[in-house]
């Protein structure tokens, strides 16, 4: 009998056990993440998932549960994007997922996500093909047809360009992108098929630029614009710097990094380029929390890309409490009626191809700091 009731009590014993850990898997909610934290891109993928963790640690729940972050490398590399998006589809069975910085490693997991039904959010990722024909791929920043148009009228209205070059990575879809849409916006305000002088290209971990900056030189641009990664477009405005050309150059929001400043060091002062959010500017009260926890966790501003991460986060949460479901489906149809959201860096209102309407902002190296000059709202 006291055997009997032994077996019995290991039994009950067991099969709580059992129950305790089925009810701990099924209260966590896993939200998957592809980003560069290694390679060419690390310090952009790093500074996204500054903000994602932020905002994982400030809103660690949803409907009751934990929210896990599943982090993948995608070493700044299309192939590897594949695959780490592929191991949180299939094998980590995310409910969502965030990434990329760089348009490239988001396109390149594109039809992944699309085929296995999980919502995606980018953070920074800019060029249009990433949501386009892709009902699972959104974003919370604004897109290059955006971004190209507002540099391209700051050179025309501010810099008086009427000429001008482009350098670009040409093995970089968002550098490409953004150049055309730059070049197209500018023959419009110039009405001069002919105002771009000239065209270099370079290919991403090229170290010498001397021969197309000559070339450049040469055609006595009014303007120069360099869309491109960080260490590329330091090492571009460096050399052009040591040239002798005078020219003003500008970018766009790949700039924003601390390594542009220390390897451009004082030959970037004065590189003027677009970018999403301006800590001297906090737009909403999300905005507020989330430059205080940033800066008591990090001890350090936050670039505009945390700030985009952090929003990435939270909009998915969201999402998941208006569906009242981690289903996937149902989730990627909340975040497709996203209006007028709260997030870190602006209002989130999400267009009929799922890219976020925002406001972008002008800022220019001074004194070895990014310094806010002005925001421009969508035309």
């Amino acid at each position: 009998m006291k055997r009997g009731f032994a077996l019995l009590l290991a039994m009950m014993i067991v099969a709580t056990l059992f129950a305790t850990v089925g009810v701990q898997g099924a209260n966590v909610i896993k939200i998957g993440v592809f980003e560069p934290m290694t390679g060419a891109n690390a310090a952009g993928g790093q500074l996204e998932v500054e903000g994602i963790k932020l905002a994982n640690k400030l809103y660690p729940t949803v409907l009751g549960s934990k929210v896990q972050l599943v982090i993948a490398d995608n070493k700044s590399d299309k192939v590897e994007a594949a695959t780490a998006a592929a191991r949180l589809v299939e094998k980590e069975k995310v409910t969502a997922i965030i990434g990329s910085w760089g348009s490239s490693l988001s396109m390149a997991a594109g039809d992944i996500v699309k085929n296995g039904k999980v919502p995606t959010v980018g953070a920074s990722c800019t060029n249009p093909l990433v949501t386009q024909g892709n009902e699972y791929y959104f974003r919370v920043c604004f897109i290059d047809p955006f971004q190209g148009t507002v540099m391209a009228n700051y050179a025309f209205n501010k810099l008086k360009a009427k000429k001008a070059a482009i350098v670009q990575e040409v093995s970089n879809d968002y550098a490409v992108g953004l150049a055309k849409f730059f070049t197209d916006s500018f023959k419009k305000l110039t009405k001069d098929s002919n105002c771009i002088v000239e065209v270099a290209n370079y290919n991403t971990g090229d170290q010498d630029f001397s021969a197309q900056l000559t070339n450049i030189k040469a055609k006595n641009p009014d303007v120069i614009f360099a869309p491109g990664n960080f260490t590329e477009s330091a090492l571009v405005i460096s050399q052009a710097r040591k040239l002798g050309i005078k020219t003003p150059i500008i970018g766009g929001d790949t700039w924003e990094t601390q390594e542009f400043l220390d390897i451009g060091k004082a030959a970037v002062e004065g590189a003027v380029f677009s970018t999403f959010f301006a800590t001297e500017k906090p737009i909403t009260k999300e905005s507020q929390k989330f430059l205080a926890a940033y800066r008591k966790d990090y001890k350090k501003e936050p670039a505009a890309v945390s700030a985009l991460g952090y929003d990435a986060y939270i909009l998915i949460l969201d999402a998941i409490k208006r569906a009242k479901s981690t289903n996937t489906v149902k989730v990627r149809a909340q975040l497709a009626r996203t209006k007028n959201f709260p997030g870190a860096a602006g209002m989130i209102t999400l267009d009929e191809n799922r890219n976020a309407v925002k406001d972008a902002v002008i800022k220019v190296v001074k004194d070895g700091k990014f310094t806010y000059m002005d925001t421009i709202h969508p035309f």
